[in-house]
């Protein structure tokens, strides 16, 4: 077996373990399954609603940097720091 190449972490090691072992099973009906979770990620990521906030101007400057930084539109920046906050992934800072 030739040396791999790539750096893999913990989560990527095990599901190479776990691989290599015959751990996994094929998906029956694949197809359908895919078009059903392509369908339910669409929805997910479908922005359907408009918003007006007002912010002062410092914050909105200080907003648009950091999105340029990034090289993303300030309102994704907004957008998606909104929905890590919802869904968990973002904590309050106390």
């Amino acid at each position: 077996m030739s040396k791999n190449k790539f750096k893999f972490d913990e989560e990527e090691l095990k599901i190479l373990r776990d691989f290599e072992r015959g751990e996994f099973e094929s998906i029956r009906n694949f197809q359908n399954e895919k078009k059903q979770l392509e369908k339910a990620a669409g929805n997910t990521l479908t922005k359907n609603k408009r918003i007006n906030i007002r912010i002062s101007s410092r914050d909105l400057t200080r907003i648009q940097k950091k999105a340029a930084k990034e090289g993303i539109p300030y309102q994704t920046l907004i957008s998606s720091t909104l929905h890590k906050f919802i869904a968990g992934k973002l904590k309050e800072k106390v």
